[in-house]
């Protein structure tokens, strides 16, 4: 390594977790981070910043001005712009230097591309916002063999855990099933606190860079973090033998057929969403809106409300028109910022 290097991580290196040998492994890996907004930037700055070879970013949103407070890599101007968090972040990234390969795909995650996208990485990174997507990234992980870490945020606190495919327990182990959209509180409809961001991507950032270095292996564990009361919690799990994922190796989510779940609807401004998973309850997505959305109507089977310059009519069946766009990965973003994935 060049004397640029050592002068760059000499901090780095003396921590005697990781040593010269665990940056020189650092520096020849490579991890998928999906989703580069709250947690995903936060985790991404971090693996920047310690040296990771490459990192590979895939976000299907845009920068938004309600993002600031949380979503570190994000300024002003982006949010004016409506620039795509993908580009976003790599350009933010790319001022911070040294010798991290960053790769940026605006896209929306799925079952088609996550193969092309995890190719050659040694961890992936949970940075989503939604279960549809966690449960599809832990059966390819399962099946592949490959670790990802787990992180979700709301309020001020969060849930970490990190998944080594036969050491410890799957997600679906822990939680088997998703609960119907609109039963769990989301970042929207029950706000969240930059000091929650940062407390469970630092602590998923530390689990990567521990995977990554080669270091004593990991036990692991779900761990409960709360940046307001200032507690954490470890909770020690094991697998689960009925666990329909890493048991039966029935992985649904990523055989699941791959139908497209946003169409553009031609010459209305307008995409039609249809839901991922089980019927969502009309009533308890009304409730979760309350003080987000205006004109909040419920017209038998149907729900209507506004929110920014979009408007939704989401349908008993879980299927929903956006009016006010006609960007087909945006919509699929609002559809489970709102109503849930």
């Amino acid at each position: 390594m060049s004397a640029e290097w050592d002068r760059r991580f000499a901090r780095q290196v003396r921590f005697a977790g990781l040593g010269a040998r665990g940056q020189e492994q650092l520096a020849a890996k490579s991890a998928l981070l999906v989703g580069c907004g709250a947690l995903g930037g936060a985790i991404a700055q971090s693996l920047v910043r310690s040296g990771i070879g490459r990192l590979v970013l895939v976000d299907r949103d845009y920068v938004e001005e309600s993002n600031l407070p949380r979503q570190v890599l994000f300024e002003e101007r982006h949010a004016r712009d409506a620039v795509l968090k993908a580009e976003a972040a790599r350009e933010v990234l790319a001022r911070i230097g040294g010798p991290t390969r960053v790769e940026a795909h605006a896209a929306h995650l799925d079952a088609d591309n996550l193969a092309d996208l995890a190719r050659g990485v040694d961890v992936l990174l949970d940075g989503t916002d939604n279960l549809e997507t966690r449960y599809l990234l832990n059966d390819f992980c399962v099946e592949a063999g490959v670790p990802w870490i787990y992180g979700g945020v709301v309020g001020s606190g969060g849930i970490v855990m990190p998944v080594l495919p036969g050491v410890g327990p799957c997600l679906r182990c822990v939680f088997p099933e998703a609960p119907p959209p609109g039963v769990l509180p989301t970042c929207e409809t029950a706000g969240v606190i930059q000091p929650a961001v940062a407390f469970v991507a630092a602590l998923q950032a530390g689990l990567a860079l521990r995977i990554l270095a080669g270091a004593t292996p990991l036990v692991p564990r779900l761990v409960e973090l709360d940046a307001w009361d200032g507690r954490a919690r470890e909770i020690e799990l094991g697998r689960a033998p009925e666990c329909p994922c890493c048991g039966a190796r029935d992985f649904v989510y990523l055989r699941a057929a791959r139908t497209q779940r946003a169409v553009r609807l031609c010459g209305r401004g307008t995409v039609q969403v249809r839901a991922a998973r089980a019927r969502p309850d009309l009533d308890v997505v009304a409730h979760g809106l309350d003080g987000i959305a205006r004109d909040v109507r419920r017209q038998g089977p149907i729900l209507r409300f506004a929110i920014g310059a979009e408007r939704y009519t989401l349908f008993a069946d879980g299927r929903a028109l956006i009016e006010g766009t006609e960007d087909e990965d945006r919509a699929l973003a609002l559809y489970d910022r709102y109503v849930g994935a």
